[in-house]
């Protein structure tokens, strides 16, 4: 099951990777066009694997806002990640197409929880697995597929941690970045790097694969490792806090059809996540 994500001159940059459960990436310039940078190109999706090596709502008080700390100096990558690990979820999705994953972050403790619209389009069955190891089924509470973001409740659940969101106006190129998700199903993986730029817009036309209007926005890059399964994570910054949702990848095109990271991402900014699960609230 493949997602789009936008390429230039003939490369391929990935949505941010959600990843299909047969293993291989899927990608195909023939999906959609995309535009960057000025440069036009092909789009391509990607859904992670779980499982070889083993992308209405809530109130926008869930979204907590958090001070931004400048990452000028290096930071200690272990500390931020012991703060927000169990803020961040996997995401198990079954559509008509095959079974896939993603990325979530919990935005409140009864189990309020973002990931993007591309990782459950189209979903017949969602669960997630906490960070604990424990797995719960989940309902879409709200989705725009404009802006590929989600908003889903997991069930049965309390005292989860809520991650907090910084103001993404703050961030700076050159701040170090920390992406966590479940790349490839490997669920917890920790990448660090910094933000290589900034505004760099990102649109994907509406595809036979995907429902709705094409998502468009100014994202924030990233050389932070970024694969199939990041999709919805989150991109933090030194402090912890939230500045981006990772959400596309460039990942040149190969006749495998294989794609990864090759050191630019891209984060929907928190400040733009945060109006959107507002409106939907």
């Amino acid at each position: 099951m493949a997602e789009d994500f936008p390429a230039v001159s003939g490369t391929l940059v990935e949505r941010a990777p959600f990843r299909r459960r047969t293993g291989a990436v899927v990608t195909s310039a023939a999906l959609a066009a995309a535009l960057f940078g000025g440069v036009t190109g092909g789009v391509v999706g990607a859904m992670s694997a779980p499982g070889a090596t083993t992308g209405a709502v809530g109130s926008p008080a869930a979204v907590q806002a958090g001070s931004t700390a400048s990452s000028a100096a290096s930071a200690d990558v272990s500390a931020i990640a012991a703060k927000v690990l169990p803020s961040v979820v996997q995401v198990n999705v079954t559509t008509a197409r095959g079974e896939g994953l993603g990325s979530g972050v919990v935005l409140s403790a009864d189990g309020r929880i973002l990931t993007n619209d591309h990782v459950v389009d189209g979903a017949r069955e969602v669960t997630v697995t906490l960070a604990d190891g424990r797995t719960a089924n989940a309902s879409v509470l709200g989705s725009d597929a404009s802006s590929d973001l989600a908003v889903l409740q997991a069930e049965g659940v309390s005292g989860l941690t809520p991650a907090v969101f910084a103001d993404s106006d703050r961030v700076r190129i050159g701040d170090q970045v920390v992406a966590i998700g479940s790349p490839e199903g490997l669920q917890g993986t920790v990448t660090s790097g910094i933000v290589s730029a900034l505004d760099r817009t990102v649109t994907v036309p509406a595809t036979t694969g995907r429902r709705g209007a094409s998502v468009s926005y100014q994202a924030i890059q990233t050389d932070a490792s970024i694969n199939p399964g990041n999709s919805g994570g989150p991109l933090v910054n030194a402090a912890g806090e939230v500045v981006g949702v990772n959400s596309a990848i460039y990942s040149p095109a190969s006749e495998s059809g294989q794609a990864g990271s090759v050191g630019i991402g891209f984060a929907i900014p928190s400040n733009e996540v945060q109006r959107i699960v507002g409106q939907l609230a």
